[in-house]
């Protein structure tokens, strides 16, 4: 499969890469790509809730009223979780939610996303280029050149290149990335996903591992 190389103007330069079969022309699988994406969503959770049960509230534990003889039910402390202000019965307690997935499930799933992309039409294959200083002007020149400005653009670039990376962090619709950054997920959320030429070769050679 091959992929016609643009530069940042939006035109083709004349050159073309190699796409790898194994990654870029798998069919769907839908359910490891929902366990990758459940593992990086569960795995930003805190986990730091918390609410005060019974004996964490503070208040008096004599009995409000007597047992019998009222006409209504009974009732023992104030803390009681059938009072307003009582202790929360059940409630959520700190937790940790991280889980392991296997690495070859991981890369599956990476693989799955970017067939999808690249079936579907979404994905471009840019000109490796750089920025002498943070501009997002210039970046978002970019975006207008390629006509995905008013999309959700995922760039894959060398780690070298900061300029381009502060560049467009004041963007919310686009999102900058190295190799070794891309997941699952961020590819998902994205409608373009924009790979620099020189990045092909090391990202195939990651997932086919």
């Amino acid at each position: 499969m091959k992929v016609s190389v643009l530069d940042i103007k939006g035109k083709e330069t004349g050159r073309e890469v190699e796409l790898s079969e194994s990654v870029f022309g798998l069919e769907p699988n839908d359910h490891v790509v929902y366990l990758d994406v459940k593992q990086h969503l569960a795995n930003k959770r805190q986990g730091t809730h918390k609410a005060k049960e019974r004996a964490e509230i503070v208040g008096s534990t004599r009995k409000i009223k007597k047992q019998k003889g009222t006409g209504t039910a009974r009732a023992g402390s104030i803390k009681s979780p059938i009072f307003r202000g009582g202790g929360r019965v059940f409630g959520p307690r700190p937790r940790d939610y991280h889980f392991k997935l296997n690495k070859k499930l991981k890369r599956l799933a990476r693989k799955t996303v970017l067939s999808q992309k690249f079936k579907n039409n979404q994905l471009m294959i840019i000109e490796d280029f750089g920025f002498e200083a943070p501009k997002t002007k210039e970046f978002l020149n970019v975006l207008d050149n390629l006509k995905i400005r008013d999309k959700k653009s995922l760039l894959v670039l060398d780690e070298s290149n900061k300029n381009v990376y502060l560049s467009s962090r004041n963007l919310k619709s686009a999102k900058v990335v190295n190799v070794s950054e891309l997941n699952t997920y961020n590819v998902l959320n994205s409608n373009v996903l924009l790979i620099t030429e020189s990045r092909i070769e090391e990202l195939q050679n990651n997932l086919n591992k």
